[in-house]
């Protein structure tokens, strides 16, 4: 087989570009060629002459998020293999890979679930995280921006929990339903098992699954030393003990309003002062899709 291998230049403090290039000693096939993706702006004309290649794309989590909304359709034929070299890697935790292994993701990577907000679209892999988790993304870019290179997004969580970040009322619609919330801590919606670097939000909630649903964790109404208390089981799936504190809901849409602004993050990439945010099911939004063709058509 032939690979053409792609790396994130600023994944794993610079490990991404150290892992690519030893690729061409692991992969059982010649390499055509090792390009960092940073710096590619079309991949429709990138990928134009290298139809007879598979990808490997070295990263992260976020890594992958943007691979797939960047190159979009142009990777639509194309057969896809991942080396994680990222800090969270919970798509790979989520396939039972190990580190360093080169796994191939091209089923993984079709009909994925989108999330809307602030008027744009974004394919995810993992889960949308709003509220305190999307707080963590937002505090660790900006110590990133500032130099810091060994960013503990656990200290971030326990320090907006206990000072900085405020829990939010939510209005939670699924499939049409709508549901209440007081101080909601955090509503990430999951594709995924994993997210936040190891975190299990919901459970049960099964990758490409046969009825296309998604699954929305809701954890509210706890005190800062309840929720400081509960936030450490999530690494377990535990917290749904809690039934009083937590609720998991599962549905092809699901669209989140807190009353007031909120980070958000997908995968990891951080998306300020969010309102409202949707996430549909691949089965949803492609059924979507075809109606506005069906449209445009008429």
């Amino acid at each position: 087989m032939k690979y053409y291998v792609l790396y994130n230049a600023i994944a794993g403090q610079g490990k991404a570009e150290e892992v690519a290039r030893s690729l061409p000693e692991k992969l059982d096939g010649e390499v055509a060629g090792i390009a960092d993706m940073t710096k590619i702006t079309n991949y429709s004309a990138f990928l134009s002459d290298k139809s007879d290649c598979a990808l490997v794309i070295c990263g992260g989590d976020g890594t992958l998020n943007r691979f797939v909304n960047d190159a979009g359709e142009a990777i639509a034929d194309s057969e896809v293999y991942y080396c994680a070299t990222g800090s969270g890697n919970d798509f790979l935790r989520d396939l039972g890979a190990a580190d360093g292994e080169v796994v191939r993701i091209t089923e993984q990577l079709r009909d994925l679930p989108i999330c809307e907000v602030n008027g744009k679209t974004y394919r995810f892999l993992n889960g949308v995280g709003y509220g305190i988790d999307g707080y963590c993304c937002e505090e660790g870019d900006k110590l990133r921006a500032a130099g810091e290179t060994n960013i503990n997004y656990t200290s971030i969580a326990i320090k907006g929990l206990l000072f900085h970040y405020k829990p939010t009322n939510a209005t939670v619609t699924v499939d049409g339903v709508k549901h209440t919330y007081k101080k909601v801590w955090i509503a990430p919606t999951m594709h995924g098992r994993y997210y936040g670097g190891g975190m299990m939000p919901t459970p049960a909630q099964v990758r490409n699954n046969s009825e296309g649903k998604l699954s929305i964790l809701l954890f509210h109404r706890s005190s800062k030393l309840k929720t400081l208390m509960i936030f450490p089981s999530l690494f377990k799936g535990e917290h749904l003990k809690n039934v009083k504190y937590t609720e998991v809901l599962t549905g092809s849409e699901i669209t989140v309003e807190f009353d007031s602004p909120a980070p958000l993050q997908i995968d990891g990439e951080t998306v300020v002062g969010v309102m409202k945010y949707t996430a549909r099911a691949s089965v949803c939004a492609k059924k979507e899709k075809d109606t506005e063709n069906e449209l445009a058509v008429q």
